[in-house]
């Protein structure tokens, strides 16, 4: 719980400024004590933030949800409840700017042809990922089962669950019934042995987790609830890196997802500031061109060094 206090006083404007003072502007209905003294609020406010600096994105998420109240202008309060709201917002963004910024490089369909190629470049440039996983595509052929133990055994890659059938392809014939399309998932997690109860939902972009749940399509919605209810976390993304349905090519330049990247990480436009899901598809990394690509892309971003890649597992890390 975030302790709220109601700070009195113009020398209140100056503390919005500094992230560490911000949990002195919030009003709470609940205080024994309606007004509390400006200098010790500020100390006690600074000290446990400075102590616990991931109460920062705890702080966004109660601010975007109409959670915080602020007083309004009176004799004591000089601070418009709007102007103080986006002063607050502002001043979290500045403190989000100084922390490391996670990237999730997730890739969707595999074992494809196209894994071991990933599998290589990941490896070779010490990089994590996340791969979601179709299961019958393992036991398809030879080569596919090598690919996936490939996956299976490389530290630097996570397996997640992509359903075992991909819906065949037939979406909204799949979520139509919910109870076979999560015994569907659940095969697959047998089958791979999958040891995460992650989940993305083939053609959806759905997130379900903690006290977060968004829904594109609703067709997919009852499955999802029941999925979280059997203990499943879900995944979608920030943004996709596009593949041609005909060539399997990707769509977009290095440069048009890259900049979309450092763009929705600097205007803090993802589902959680700092953090980044990228969508791929194994099979968009085939040939040597397509795989050019994808180191290229990796290599644009190692070039920030507050760029971290990070398991899909371990999202969203919070400050």
């Amino acid at each position: 719980m975030l302790k709220k206090t109601i700070v009195a006083g113009i020398a209140a404007i100056s503390t919005l400024i500094s992230v560490y003072s911000c949990n002195s502007i919030v009003g709470s209905p609940n205080s024994s004590n309606p007004l509390d003294s400006t200098a010790n609020s500020l100390v006690d406010a600074e000290s446990k933030l400075q102590q616990d600096t991931i109460k920062l994105m705890d702080i966004l998420d109660s601010l975007n949800k109409g959670k915080i109240h602020f007083p309004a202008v009176d004799s004591l309060n000089k601070i418009e409840p709007k102007q103080a709201k986006k002063m607050l917002r502002d001043s979290i963004y500045r403190e989000l700017n100084k922390k490391d910024k996670h990237i999730y490089l997730t890739f969707d369909d595999g074992p494809l042809i196209g894994s071991s190629a990933i599998d290589s470049i990941i490896t070779a440039k010490n990089t994590k990922i996340s791969a979601f996983l179709v299961g019958k595509h393992a036991g398809m052929s030879k080569r596919l089962k090598r690919d996936f133990d490939r996956y299976m055994n490389n530290p630097l890659v996570e397996c997640y669950n992509h359903s075992y059938s991909h819906a065949a392809n037939k979406f909204h014939v799949f979520y139509s019934n919910p109870d076979l399309a999560v015994a569907d998932f659940e095969k697959c997690e047998t089958d791979l042995g999958l040891k995460h109860k992650i989940v993305r939902m083939p053609g959806r972009n759905i997130w379900l987790f903690d006290d977060v749940r968004r829904v594109d399509l609703t067709s997919g919605s009852q499955t999802a609830d029941l999925l979280g209810v059997n203990g499943y976390k879900i995944y979608g993304w920030d943004v996709e890196w596009k593949i041609n349905g005909l060539s399997g090519k990707p769509v977009q330049s290095v440069e048009e997802i890259y900049g979309r990247i450092r763009n929705m990480l600097g205007n803090k436009s993802t589902l959680k500031p700092n953090n980044i899901v990228l969508l791929m598809h194994d099979d968009m990394f085939q040939n040597k061109k397509g795989q050019q690509l994808l180191s290229n892309l990796i290599d644009s971003l190692k070039q920030h060094k507050d760029y971290k890649f990070d398991f899909i597992e371990n999202y969203p890390i919070k400050y």
